[in-house]
């Protein structure tokens, strides 16, 4: 908050306020008053005995209330004199303060801006001028990082990530719903798709070691101007969304690994249903028992060696060929034969997304 906007609104009020008013920082220093030379003046006692919930504080001839009604206060404002009419006057002047603040945040704070890009609020052509007025770096790597937080903790999921990354100039948290949280993280030149995993590893576990909290993180693709941010933001969406479906046992999830799982998630319902109708005819899929499909996971993931995969699954080769063929029979796809095998692993893909999904016309 500028210094010289809560200045220039306390001497417009000084001839109308007979009395010396003014307003405190964070750190307890006069930041702005009707008495010029009083700014400046340190009044640190006031920090540490000012009333939590709000309530105006009388000490050494002076009135003090805190502006807002957030637990963190960062500004208090004085009024000269303790009775009943100092109250008043401090109580207008926080209201009327706090707004005025509010505002101004609105206009020119980063997050804000940021938060506007992400959501679509704002016209690509107003990007570039607004960056310049807030003179933000544009043409900087960064990357997005969506949070889920599933369940509730003594701190808000905001709160908990924005005291992680401190640093507001490079890395910008941004609540997005009651759940939600978004972090736009500055990159590093020279970074990897890995060094971006690891942060989203260490974010996880920060939260769940010091706040006890569980969180999904979607990661995005990184972007390199500040218009494609909502692009990015929708990337990290799809990857918690795809995620969910094909691999429910992952916490994080980057848009660059989906694989084939974010084509098939783009797919008409429809569709996905005709193509399961050609590659099974007659319930062909139904008949195949758990076991047999544990065995079609496990030699894909083992791709489609035999011996690995009969090792892997403590059975004799000749078993897993028993099985091989009798899959064989049923649904007509070799699975030793690449494309077969690949027919049946998207078939596999495209069903585990019909039962994830509602039929869409």
């Amino acid at each position: 908050m500028s210094n010289r906007l809560f200045q220039g609104v306390i001497h417009q009020m000084k001839d109308a306020v007979d009395r010396v008013i003014g307003v405190v920082d964070e750190n307890g220093v006069t930041i702005a008053c009707s008495e010029l030379g009083k700014i400046g003046e340190q009044r640190r006692e006031i920090r540490e005995e000012l009333p939590y919930n709000g309530e105006p504080l009388l000490l050494a001839g002076y009135t003090y209330r805190p502006i807002g009604s957030n637990a963190r206060v960062e500004n208090v404002i004085f009024v000269e004199g303790e009775d009943s009419l100092a109250e008043k006057i401090s109580s207008v002047l926080a209201v009327s303060l706090a707004n005025i603040k509010n505002l101004y945040d609105e206009k020119y704070d980063k997050c804000s801006f940021i938060k506007n890009i992400i959501l679509d609020n704002i016209l690509p052509s107003d990007i570039y001028i607004k960056s310049k007025e807030l003179r933000f770096s544009s043409d900087e790597p960064r990357v997005i990082y969506l949070l889920k937080f599933r369940g509730k903790g003594d701190m808000l999921p905001y709160e908990m990530v924005q005291n992680m990354f401190p640093d507001k100039n490079r890395d910008y948290v941004i609540s997005v719903g009651e759940h939600d949280v978004v972090l736009v993280h500055e990159l590093k030149q020279g970074y990897t798709q890995k060094d971006l995993e690891k942060l989203a590893q260490t974010i996880s576990e920060t939260l769940s070691a010091e706040f006890y909290c569980k969180v999904s993180i979607g990661i995005s693709s990184v972007v390199d101007t500040l218009k494609d941010l909502a692009k990015a933001y929708k990337e990290a969406q799809v990857a918690l969304e795809v995620g969910k479906v094909f691999d429910t046992e992952k916490e994080i999830v980057s848009y660059e690994n989906l694989g084939i799982g974010r084509l098939i998630y783009q797919l008409p319902t429809t569709l996905c249903e005709i193509f399961l109708q050609e590659v099974f005819k007659k319930g062909s899929l139904e008949s195949l028992d758990r076991e047999t499909l544990a065995t079609v996971q496990c030699f894909f993931e083992n791709n489609l060696n035999v011996s690995e995969t009969s090792r892997k699954l403590f059975v004799h080769r000749n078993t897993l060929v028993y099985r091989l063929d009798k899959i064989r029979k049923i649904t007509g796809l070799d699975l030793r034969e690449f494309e077969h095998a690949i027919t049946f692993k998207v078939a596999l893909m495209v069903k585990k997304y019909l039962t994830s999904k509602p039929a869409k016309y």
